[in-house]
């Protein structure tokens, strides 16, 4: 008989006993969900908001439910938001959920973060927000950001959906920006069935977590009992209470579940052979480990018969048939044809990134 191939996967989330104990509990309890977020989504929610030295943090159901919600705090209706086409497409969508116009700026070569002199080339006077990504985790250069923002009075707001657990230099990812927004998707460094989360930041922090946790319900407020109102057009936006109880053992490992993906990470750098991949960065989260290779399609066939599952993130929004248009971006464009992301988890074993990095350096052409 012949022993079947075990895969090594791609994203693989790191769970044991305590998170099987809470769904337990959760279960028995017989609460498993309510749109005003009590119980242990408001538990998540202040150990997320302490965690990320933020202000104040309000709990959904998705990361795109985050980007929905904080953008719609700005009134972008008919302004232009600047952000990067290497991005996953809620990014983008956010904005038209909010009338917004998505201008499309291209990424650094060397990190594939928003590139800042790309985006003060886009800036107009109908420049409303820019939005960043962290991509893969790994920081953007937040204070040119913050620099282009004070110079332009306009709106900064994070998708740090990769980005649980990372730094920009001596701040956490959460605490910087006048909303950031986060990912607990099962693939994610902070993984949930489903999940996301608001940071918010500077003004207006009492009033927008008024409004975010309204329309995060159906836009219900002022609740007594049995009685309450609507204010706003929400969305049935909130997060479960097994989503939550998993979350809050998660954010307890958080770092030291991305530590052993800094490792991974290091190892890595050390040994495929080319210098093109992101870069080591301590204040990295590593949720992705990307390399740009010529023969993208072969190197995955090969990778795959060998039982390795690899990813191409992203394809561009702005080649996307819904939002396709004439628009260059040189270094998006290359990218898009060459990017190559390859498994980075806790349950990577010595033996897994051996065999992972002897493929890549066989096979790949750099």
């Amino acid at each position: 008989m012949v022993k079947k191939m075990k895969r090594i996967k791609l994203f693989d989330p790191d769970i044991g006993k305590e998170e099987a104990s809470a769904v337990k509990n959760t279960l028995y309890s017989k609460f498993w969900a309510s749109g005003a977020g009590n119980g242990k989504v408001l538990e998540f929610e202040n150990d997320f908001c302490e965690y990320t030295k933020s202000t104040k943090c309000i709990a959904v159901n998705s990361g795109t439910a985050a980007l929905h919600l904080a953008l719609s705090l700005f009134d972008i209706k008919n302004k232009e938001v600047i952000l990067p086409s290497l991005s996953f497409v809620s990014t983008a969508h956010a904005i038209l959920y909010n009338g917004g116009i998505p201008i499309f700026a291209d990424v650094k070569k060397d990190t594939l973060c928003l590139d800042p002199e790309s985006v003060e080339k886009k800036i107009t006077t109908k420049t409303r927000m820019i939005l960043p990504v962290h991509f893969g985790g790994f920081p953007c250069d937040m204070k040119q950001f913050l620099n282009i923002k004070k110079q332009n009075k306009i709106i900064l707001v994070e998708d740090a959906a990769h980005a649980a657990g990372a730094n920009y230099k001596n701040k956490k990812i959460g605490e910087i920006s006048d909303a950031v927004c986060f990912s607990f998707h099962p693939v994610k460094n902070l993984a949930m069935p489903a999940g996301g989360a608001i940071t918010l930041n500077g003004g207006k922090v009492k009033q927008n977590e008024k409004i975010l946790k309204s329309k995060r319900w159906c836009g219900i407020t002022n609740r007594k009992g049995i009685e309450y109102d609507v204010s706003y057009l929400g969305l049935n936006y909130y997060m479960t209470e097994f989503s939550a109880a998993i979350g809050i053992i998660q954010l307890k490992k958080l770092d030291k579940m991305n530590e052993k993906r800094r490792e991974i990470a290091k190892f890595y750098n050390n040994r495929i052979k080319t210098n093109k991949k992101i870069p080591f960065n301590s204040d990295c989260s590593y949720h992705l480990y990307w390399i740009l290779v010529k023969n993208r399609k072969e190197l995955i066939k090969k990778m795959n018969e060998n039982g390795i599952e690899v990813g191409t993130h992203y394809n561009p929004i702005h080649k996307m048939k819904f939002y396709k248009n004439k628009l260059k971006l040189p270094v998006t464009d290359k990218i898009s044809t060459s990017i190559v992301t390859i498994p980075i988890h806790p349950n990577l074993t010595k033996e897994n990134m051996d065999k992972i990095v002897k493929l890549i350096n066989k096979y790949a052409k750099f």
